[in-house]
């Protein structure tokens, strides 16, 4: 049987692609997705064997999907695909339960070689990647710089989209008041006081494109 895949892009001409040079290679698309809440939902009814995963994507970005994929489909290897090489993405990935960290700068082999690797239990990180960053993250001396949690950094990234906090709490299903509260409290967080500062942050943080 082939290794069924979940792919996650919001460009659909990089999923084409990405689809047509896996299913060269044997693999199976099973299913793709275009946010990271659509690749959560869509994992836990297909459970694939790998999840390749963009970071920068709407609604949801790859690395909090990641967490929230891996508590309903767990057997799952995730690997991120993405253009950020800065040391805290990697990290990052590492402490969401990725598996696999690939540069979009790379030979589209190295992705072929990632899944392959993760499948046989091992991590794989494009060779680029900094040996101090993984080094210090098995040591577990790397400290988070982000102050906000999952769902803080949600409610971050709808705002930097441009949603309103009614469109903030229909998308995440909770009520106005509880996104208020979100919100009140991510950019107490921060020492942020206005929307546009808000969004400068989302970017710098790579939860929205510029």
């Amino acid at each position: 049987m082939p290794t069924r895949l979940l792919l996650a892009d919001d460009h659909s001409l990089v999923r084409q692609g990405l689809k047509a040079l896996l299913e060269r290679q044997g693999f199976q698309v099973a299913s793709e997705a275009s946010d990271g809440q659509e690749a959560v939902r869509l994992a836990a009814k297909v459970q694939p064997e790998v999840a390749i995963l963009d970071i920068s994507m709407p609604v949801l970005n790859g690395l909090d999907a990641a967490r929230e994929l891996l508590k309903s489909s767990p057997k799952t290897k995730v690997v991120l695909l993405t253009q950020h090489d800065e040391d805290h993405y990697v990290t990052e990935a590492l402490r969401a339960g990725a598996k696999g960290y690939v540069l979009k700068s790379q030979a589209a082999d190295d992705l072929v070689h990632a899944i392959r690797e993760v499948c046989s239990g091992a991590v794989y990180l494009s060779p680029s990647i900094s040996r101090a960053v993984v080094d210090a993250y098995l040591s577990r001396t790397y400290v988070s710089t982000d102050p906000l949690s999952a769902r803080e950094r949600q409610v971050l990234q709808l705002v930097g989209e441009g949603k309103s906090t009614k469109d903030v709490a229909a998308q995440l299903g909770i009520s106005v008041k509880t996104a208020e509260s979100h919100r009140a409290r991510l950019m107490r967080k921060l020492d942020i006081h206005e929307t546009a500062s808000l969004v400068r942050y989302a970017i710098r943080r790579g939860l929205i494109q510029p």
